[in-house]
């Protein structure tokens, strides 16, 4: 709750919440294991994929930026399949182990692609999978957790999610220094994590029949399948249809995090050779923070970690606009990029769950989420179409701005009703 008033109705708190109240359950610290395992998998091939297609493969720049769309892009439209489908079979982990089946999949076939056109389909195949197991995954945390612990649960989650961000490179790294054909020996050992991320699912996470005689989801209507009508009906629900709004229009100040590095770069005067270490220094305050802003959220109201997170990527913007460059400038830049996601990342999915019935909850996270990518993925394209044009500091300066009055408005239309926080 909290992004809105605290008199939800009644169908809005799952069974969970009526059994003794634990702080994380053992559903959610499965997911977070698998988590980390498949993000090591991930980020190993994402730390080398740009330099494997362009130095390795020979692609040209517009090769590498049709690629690059496909990897981010194809699995914020497939979060609504995902969701829907989890909610139509009522079986979450069915879903989401399909998706983790079908990126582990896609790992080793990276050994045998070389040219423009299979590689896109592969990336594409991966990416479905990610989008297929990012709603149900976090409508399985949801629906394990009671109201009142719903922040710190995917504030575990997504702490243990980031140490598997943080360790995908520098496995990546080692193995390219150990290995003489390091880009295959890469994408086999991630072909290799990958299964194991799909056994631990598999092995750990409780399935549907499970969960229901744990009394996760009882509340549930013994009802027919979920339709498409009933979940496009989720946005008739004034406080969901303000979180996505809110979620859609923060998104499209959202500066993408590569356009922040390259940023960082140019105005710290950084050396080319320590920036694939800017990444890891977001992720270790995102990491160092996702618990602590996911219990105060859970204390202090969604809606205020929320937008304080928003706060702090504006203070990364304003150094990155005026502060001169100095040694402790990327160490300020990225501990306020870190908090930014450690105040929202879990936050937000946290928020929805209080408001979207438990037989919807997969359809509910994916429109917000699939909402906010899109939003991230039009301002990347507004940043970059901005900064060909008026340079980078003009176009960091509108993005400042307009995050400003976004933050204005979503402050006004996340206000709980009834004078509560």
């Amino acid at each position: 709750m909290y992004l809105a008033d605290r008199g939800a109705p009644a169908t809005t708190a799952p069974a969970a919440t009526r059994r003794p109240t634990w702080r994380v359950s053992s559903v959610v610290l499965a997911l977070g294991a698998v988590s980390l395992i498949t993000d090591v998998s991930s980020e190993m091939v994402t730390a080398v994929l740009p330099l494997y297609l362009v130095v390795g493969l020979g692609l040209s720049p517009l090769g590498f930026g049709t690629l690059d769309g496909v990897y981010n892009g194809v699995s914020a439209l497939v979060q609504l399949t995902g969701g829907h489908l989890a909610d139509r079979v009522r079986d979450h982990k069915l879903i989401a182990g399909l998706g983790y089946g079908l990126s582990a999949l896609c790992k080793p076939l990276l050994l045998l692609v070389h040219s423009l056109g299979p590689l896109g389909v592969v990336l594409a195949l991966e990416r479905t999978g990610k989008g297929l197991r990012t709603s149900p995954r976090d409508a399985l945390i949801s629906l394990s957790t009671p109201a009142e612990y719903r922040g710190r649960a995917f504030g575990v989650h997504r702490a243990m999610d980031t140490t598997g961000a943080v360790l995908g490179p520098a496995t990546a790294f080692l193995i390219l220094r150990a290995a003489a054909d390091g880009y295959d020996a890469v994408f086999g050992v991630s072909a290799c994590v990958a299964v194991l991320g799909v056994l631990v699912l598999v092995l750990f996470v409780p399935g549907r029949r499970q969960l229901a005689a744990d009394g996760i989801g009882a509340d549930t209507p013994d009802r027919g399948p979920v339709n498409l009508r009933e979940a496009a009906a989720l946005l008739r629900l004034p406080r969901l249809r303000g979180l996505a709004g809110c979620a859609v229009l923060l998104g499209l100040t959202t500066v993408s995090d590569a356009f922040v590095y390259l940023l960082l770069q140019h105005r710290a005067h950084i050396g080319e050779e320590w920036f694939p270490l800017m990444p890891l220094g977001t992720a270790a305050v995102f990491l160092l923070l996702a618990v602590p802003a996911g219990v105060l959220a859970d204390q202090v109201g969604r809606r205020v970690v929320f937008l304080a997170g928003h706060a702090a990527l504006l203070g990364g913007y304003a150094l990155l606009l005026w502060a001169p460059a100095s040694p402790a400038l990327p160490y300020l830049v990225l501990a306020l990029h870190g908090v930014f996601y450690a105040a929202t990342d879990g936050v937000l999915p946290a928020a929805v769950a209080d408001v979207v019935p438990e037989e919807l909850r997969g359809s509910g996270l994916a429109l917000v989420g699939t909402g906010q990518a899109l939003a991230r993925f039009c301002c990347s394209l507004a940043f970059g179409a901005a900064w060909t044009v008026w340079g980078d500091g003009r176009a960091l300066l509108g993005s400042a701005v307009g995050l400003v009055l976004c933050a204005a408005v979503a402050g006004v239309v996340l206000r709980p009703a009834g004078g509560d926080r």
